[in-house]
């Protein structure tokens, strides 16, 4: 097995206080393959966020609610978390406007934070 180092988390906004508003057991299972990603795996719950380059989400079910949390991993060696949310939306499937528009903000600030970092180590 290689020697691999785990990448380091990052929470955007409030998507670490959001993740703590959700129910035990989906923490739990957010943390955990959060953990996987960080290790440098795809956990099965995890999907590709349409529209978007290297962005994902997990996926998880609980009491007939939808909870996700939206992550990237295309930026440097750091997993930013973009945006925790129990989706709300009556429209099937797609995650609302709203949630996009924040997740392409803070993908905008992820981003940026990364620039001002390299910028710094220089």
């Amino acid at each position: 097995m290689p020697d691999k180092t785990k990448r380091n988390l990052s929470f955007v906004g409030s998507s670490l206080k959001d993740l703590q508003g959700f129910p035990q057991k989906v923490k739990r299972q957010v943390g955990f393959d959060l953990d996987i990603v960080q290790n440098g795996e795809t956990p099965s719950s995890a999907k590709r966020l349409k529209g978007f380059s290297g962005v994902m989400e997990l996926v998880e079910r609980y009491n007939k609610d939808t909870y996700r949390a939206v992550y990237v991993v295309n930026i440097d060696d750091i997993i930013y978390v973009l945006h925790c949310f129990k989706k709300k939306s009556k429209q099937g499937i797609k995650t609302p406007k709203a949630d996009i528009d924040l997740i392409k903000q803070r993908l905008k600030e992820a981003q940026d934070e990364s620039k001002r970092s390299k910028g710094h180590d220089k």
